[in-house]
């Protein structure tokens, strides 16, 4: 699959991630801080199966394959 996040994309994603956990870790938003798992998969991988659906690419036109 090619990737489809580009970098703002994939820090501001891998940023909103980490802070749910850290959230969930404190108890301030309870088990629900654990959905930002999903947000720090597809920043790392570049790929976004939601992205793909709907044809959005926030990398550039030359992107490579994810890796």
């Amino acid at each position: 699959m090619r990737a489809n996040i580009g970098t703002i994309d994939r820090t501001l994603r891998i940023v909103v991630g980490l802070t749910l956990i850290g959230l969930a870790i404190t108890g301030t938003i309870g088990v629900w801080g654990w959905i930002g798992v999903i947000p720090i998969l597809t920043g790392l991988v570049r790929i976004c199966p939601l992205y793909s659906v709907l044809g959005i690419r926030t990398c550039p036109a030359s992107g490579g394959k994810a890796g």
